[in-house]
């Protein structure tokens, strides 16, 4: 994307966006509501036209989506099926018309969990199974790139376990995913790639371990002014460190945490200093996310 830009009259949705996802990757796309996450996916997928700026997907520009559409699968808003049909028979019907071989839905349906219910009509599907499918019908043709805006959105702890599981498959196929969410810690655990925005503008893009990168240790020793003590050659060292009652917290500041344990190790060591806890503080991807919409580092 170059400066994609949207507008409904004065109320500007995506606002310049630069983003770009590598080949292969799952993608998480992230963003309160009201973001522009949606509005950006639907203009990809030739749904809403750009008001200014360019994107291309799978090398075509977006302002020819018939040369790429065939080449992608997508799930935007709610999954429509026949509710008097069965799952496998919504599939079938699906891939006639789009032109898809229908032998490929027995596969696609234990892909997505569902290979024991795709004889049960689908009025019977719970939410969960509902969007399994979805997900299905979107990998009909063997799509290089499948787009899903909030596939888990309404569903129940079991139905987020579901997707989150069905998109841990997904990550291995090959494929480009790119996935919208508003559950931080599951596109954390699923996601290799990282799309960051905010009131339709771009916080962050990358990698998930780069912008995760950082934390610190919680150190604890056998008394209070031997805590002090370490916290001032630490501190000589140059490293960022912070009493926190009778515990140091000592920042990554980029750091690998295995590296930086060693060394508050071998200069307690030095010192003379028993080392009784040393609990490593990962960031999430909550805290980095709250981080940069505070205004923290971009």
């Amino acid at each position: 994307m170059n400066g994609l830009t949207k507008r409904y009259g004065s109320r500007v949705a995506v606002d310049g966006l630069e983003l770009e996802v590598p080949s292969g990757a799952v993608a998480g796309f992230v963003g309160p509501n009201g973001a522009g996450k949606t509005t950006t996916m639907a203009m990809l997928l030739g749904l809403v036209r750009p008001s200014s700026g360019t994107a291309r997907v799978l090398g075509h520009p977006i302002g020819n989506p018939a040369a790429y559409l065939p080449r992608v699968g997508a799930l935007v808003e709610a999954p429509a099926f026949y509710p008097a049909l069965t799952g496998a028979e919504n599939l079938r019907m699906l891939a006639t018309v789009a032109g898809h071989d229908p032998a490929d839905v027995p596969s696609l349906l234990e892909l997505v969990g569902l290979a024991d219910r795709g004889g049960d009509r689908y009025h019977s599907y719970s939410l969960g199974m509902r969007q399994r499918l979805g997900i299905a019908a979107a990998l009909l043709g063997e799509p290089e790139l499948l787009i899903l805006d909030e596939p888990a959105n309404g569903l129940d702890p079991q139905g987020v376990r579901e997707i989150r599981s069905l998109l841990g498959r997904l990550a291995g196929s090959g494929r480009t995913v790119l996935v919208s969410s508003h559950d931080l810690s599951e596109l954390e655990q699923v996601c290799d790639w990282l799309l960051l925005i905010d009131t339709g503008r771009s916080l962050y893009q990358g990698p998930t371990r780069d912008l995760l990168a950082g934390g610190g240790l919680t150190v604890a020793t056998t008394s209070p002014h031997a805590t002090r003590t370490l916290g001032g050659l630490l501190d000589d060292q140059r490293l960022a460190v912070e009493l926190r009652g009778d515990r140091l917290l000592v920042e990554a500041g980029g750091a690998d945490l295995a590296d930086l344990a060693a060394a508050v190790n071998r200069r307690a060591f030095e010192a003379g200093i028993v080392v009784v806890e040393l609990t490593p503080q990962r960031l999430t991807l909550e805290d980095r996310y709250l981080s940069m919409l505070n205004g923290g580092s971009r």
